[in-house]
């Protein structure tokens, strides 16, 4: 995305780290139910010292779980699945995540490290990195094949800017 092309009003969704913003522009055209979802959630502070629970190398930082276990999510339902070949899973791309059930992202989400084909029409894009991409490859990485993180690194506040 180019610096002066606008982000369509209520389309863009910050964290804000302690190290500084994150600004995500969300796709309501690949994943309107996800993006209304994460909106609503945001706007009411679900996302607020939530932490970066699973982070691996070369692949994604996992959040949105308030547990921190990777267990957890919000009170709402289960979404249905919004799979697409219209985008792909690369640098900085946010995907919604879920069990191995296709229906069940909720509340967690990933950010992309790197470009993984192998998650293309199999997870929900919900939106992409625009601006502090550079903070994200900051967040405290995990240990092991889950990536689960000591210590995690947590988003300070979200929220949807006009």
């Amino acid at each position: 995305m180019s610096e002066n092309a606008t982000i369509p009003a209520g389309n863009k969704l910050v964290f804000e780290l302690k190290t500084g913003k994150v600004v995500i522009e969300l796709r309501p055209d690949l994943a309107p139910l996800a993006v209304e979802r994460l909106k609503l959630l945001a706007s009411e502070g679900f996302y607020d010292g939530v932490k970066f629970h699973r982070v691996i190398e070369g692949f994604m930082a996992q959040g949105g779980d308030p547990t921190g276990t990777g267990t957890g999510g919000s009170e709402y339902p289960d979404l249905k699945a919004e799979f697409t070949d219209q985008a792909k899973f690369e640098r900085g791309t946010l995907g919604m995540a879920r069990t191995m059930a296709p229906h069940t992202a909720n509340s967690q989400f990933f950010i992309m490290f790197e470009n993984v084909p192998s998650l293309n029409g199999q997870y929900t894009i919900a939106g992409q990195v625009v601006e502090g991409m550079e903070l994200v490859d900051q967040i405290k990485r995990g240990a092991g094949a889950s990536g689960m993180v000591k210590d995690p690194d947590s988003i300070v506040k979200a929220y949807v800017e006009a």
